[in-house]
């Protein structure tokens, strides 16, 4: 029987993959996921004490994950990391594009140009080396995947945070793009639309105190788990899935946004309202 490339699914035991932003949140979760079902993994972060720690919640005693130091707007630096990943491993089966950074509350009035700029640089750019970096060497694969974390708000304007929203609805068009570009070839492409979730993006983003802002209690014991995230991640890849949204938030706003944007725009403004 002839199998489609349709009918081939990635599974992620004895594969390689590289995964940015592995020093904390979704990212290490998803290193952390990836070696529990067999899966070698390429840490990537800009910090090393963060894929210090990764390695030690990991407790790799196999030698099956790397660490790589890495400024993903260096495009240089981003071009290197394939010899480097390929001479301690051996190949490299796929990318799971999930470093990134928010900014401040504010509008886009207020945003200075060089938060602007570094905001675009991480999210987009530093996605966009990745791939296009990494996808010579993914078409030699037998199968191959990538993935690129979007964001809820990569399809839905979120006040306050419309140029991260930018930055995140480029990153869903190039995966979407990427998708029907490479159906014909091994190489797989997955968007994942995460909601809200418990992360550290405020403090990597350098803002720790950001405006102060604090989230109640009831509202952080809604958001999901990095830990549940990587799994709902993890298993769209296995299972070939064109978009995954990450969270019940994701999916119902989803839903709302494709039936009324104008009443999902203005939910989203609602909730907002306290916080820009």
């Amino acid at each position: 029987m002839n199998l489609s490339r349709g009918d081939i699914k990635m599974k992620v035991s004895d594969k390689v993959l590289v995964v940015t932003g592995a020093g904390g949140g979704i990212g290490r979760e998803l290193v952390l996921n990836l070696l529990s079902k067999g899966a070698s993994v390429a840490a990537v972060d800009i910090s090393k004490e963060a894929l210090e720690e990764t390695v030690k919640q990991s407790g790799d005693k196999n030698g099956k994950l790397s660490t790589h130091i890495v400024n993903l707007t260096e495009r240089d630096a981003v071009e290197a990391l394939p010899e480097q990943v390929i001479a301690y491993h051996g190949k490299v089966d796929g990318i799971i594009n999930n470093a990134g950074i928010i900014h401040s509350f504010v509008s886009v009035n207020e945003l200075e140009y060089e938060k602007i700029k570094m905001v675009m640089d991480i999210n987009f750019y530093g996605t966009l080396f990745m791939v296009k970096t990494f996808l010579p060497y993914l078409l030699k694969r037998p199968i191959a995947h990538i993935t690129n974390i979007s964001s809820m708000g990569g399809f839905l304007p979120v006040p306050g945070q419309t140029i991260y929203g930018a930055s995140k609805a480029a990153v869903k068009l190039l995966t979407e793009g990427l998708r029907a570009e490479l159906k014909d070839t091994n190489v797989k492409v997955t968007v994942v639309f995460p909601g809200g979730v418990s992360t550290n993006i405020m403090k990597n983003s350098g803002l720790e105190n950001a405006d102060n802002k604090e989230m109640s209690q009831e509202d952080v014991s809604k958001l999901l788990t990095p830990s549940k995230a990587a799994e709902i991640i993890v298993n769209g890849i296995e299972n070939d899935k064109d978009r995954v949204l990450a969270g019940k938030d994701s999916q119902a706003m989803d839903k709302l946004y494709r039936l009324s944007p104008r009443r999902a725009s203005d939910l989203i403004a609602e909730k907002m309202k306290d916080l820009v």
